[in-house]
């Protein structure tokens, strides 16, 4: 059974490109664009790994990670952020909030999909 990816992008464009790259890696994916309904779909789907900007509208993620990370139901879902915050300091706040891993923006396909991999 395919490893199933929740991707949580605001970004159509992003989005997309995520989605159609990790279903040619034989994943199946459910793309969310806003983060209010993240949980929701998380608890839905799911997945076995949750991918997720970091600049969503309305909650930031940050904000996003720990809810995740607070739900029992939740917490043991790996998340790997995806975002055009590229400084060090910028990683290790990700990283402190709860994310598993980091890439940043613009991506480099095999790097993404090498992540992706390595987290499940």
């Amino acid at each position: 059974m395919a490893k199933r990816v929740l991707v949580v992008e605001d970004n159509e464009l992003n989005l997309k490109l995520f989605c159609d790259l990790l279903r040619a890696h034989e994943y199946a994916t459910e793309g969310v664009r806003d983060g209010r309904e993240a949980v929701v779909r998380a608890r839905a789907f799911a997945p076995d790994l949750i991918v997720m900007d970091i600049q969503l509208p309305h909650v930031s993620g940050y904000e996003l990670i720990q809810q995740l990370k607070a739900d029992a139901a939740l917490r043991a879902i790996p998340i790997m952020a995806v975002t055009a915050y590229a400084g060090r300091e910028d990683e290790e706040r990700i990283r402190a909030v709860g994310a598993d891993a980091y890439v940043s923006k613009p991506i480099s396909l095999m790097r993404f999909v090498d992540s992706v991999a390595a987290l499940l």
